[in-house]
């Protein structure tokens, strides 16, 4: 994939993993509207994968493909064994977590800690690479705390490119282990894209994408003149509905608007599919409200997928209701 990227001057575009959002159910809603987006998991501890649920955990749709894993671990031989669970699955990718700030993650010496530590990610990256298939990725912060960006990024980049690396994202920003919450973590700590548009000129040879704070696909297609990769997060989540366009503009497919009917109608399958299994339709509904931003109906539609969702009893026609709210007129004068 990145090589093949990187031979043909591709461009991947990518929905970052977070945290209780990209679940299975948000990942298949975002594949209903770009076919070609590179899906994340939500993080996935290596010590979850070596004794839980694994099908939970690990198993996914199809039809989300391409789709990529991202764990969190800092032992090499469990996230070795972790990625070969994980080779059952079929990924596409295997990414490693550098770079979340959470209190979970920093108790465990993981995440963002690991910036501290490129030695140890070279040596999980060289581990998840002899087991793995398909590509093994890194995720980063440029720093943590009071470390010095230009040293600590630069430093944690040769040592996963000397064990193998096969792309690196990075978060342009620090994290803020000591003092901020993880949800500042995302905002607080300025934004340095240059760092990372100079990081891709040290190595142009190797896959690096950027992440943090980037609010829509024109801002994308100004990274990407720098960079190989852009990863959207809470934009594409919270406006999934940009992600109908990043066919066209980014990966070069003929301009198709979105068949909202077929949407609707893949929804409402996979709720029922889901609710067979003995899930509960807000599971699915809760990825949903972020559609048609600044379309008629769509205060109403939020409405129905906030209350009638979580109902007890509550089917797959609650999506169709939503649905039905929406003016598509306002979606086709827009395209």
């Amino acid at each position: 994939m990145y090589r093949d990227a990187l031979k043909n001057s591709e461009k991947i575009l990518s929905v970052a993993p977070m945290m209780d959002w990209t679940d299975r159910h948000c990942r298949f809603l975002h594949r209903q509207l770009s076919q070609h987006a590179l899906l994340y998991t939500e993080m996935v501890v290596a010590d979850a994968v070596l004794h839980g649920d694994r099908e939970r955990l690990l198993g996914y749709d199809q039809t989300e493909r391409p789709v990529a894993l991202q764990l969190g671990g800092s032992e090499p031989c469990k996230l070795a064994e972790a990625v070969r669970i994980a080779s059952d699955f079929g990924y596409d990718e295997i990414n490693l977590n550098v770079g979340c700030p959470s209190d979970r993650v920093q108790s465990g010496t993981f995440g963002a800690c690991l910036m501290r530590e490129p030695d140890l990610v070279a040596r999980c990256v060289a581990a998840m690479k002899a087991v793995s298939d398909v590509p093994v990725t890194v995720k980063c912060r440029i720093g943590v705390d009071d470390q010095d960006p230009t040293i600590a990024l630069p430093a944690l980049t040769e040592a996963v490119i000397d064990a193998g690396v096969d792309a690196l994202w990075v978060h342009a920003r620090k994290a803020w282990l000591q003092g901020l919450s993880p949800k500042q973590n995302r905002d607080v700590p300025p934004l340095d894209y240059d760092r990372v548009y100079r990081l891709k000129q040290q190595y142009p040879h190797v896959f690096i994408g950027i992440n943090g704070g980037i609010a829509n696909l024109n801002q994308a297609a100004e990274h990407l003149e720098y960079v190989d990769g852009v990863m959207l997060g809470r934009a594409a989540y919270h406006n999934a509905q940009l992600l109908g366009e990043v066919d066209q503009r980014i990966y070069g497919v003929p301009a198709v608007a979105v068949d909202w009917d077929a949407v609707c109608s893949a929804m409402m399958r996979h709720a029922e599919i889901h609710l067979q299994s003995g899930g509960r339709l807000g599971q699915i509904t809760r990825h949903m409200v972020g559609l048609f931003l600044g379309v008629r109906g769509a205060r109403r539609f939020r409405q129905i997928l906030s209350t009638d969702a979580v109902r007890d009893g509550a089917g797959p026609e609650v999506i169709a209701a939503a649905f039905a709210e929406i003016d598509f007129t306002d979606l086709a004068t827009a395209a």
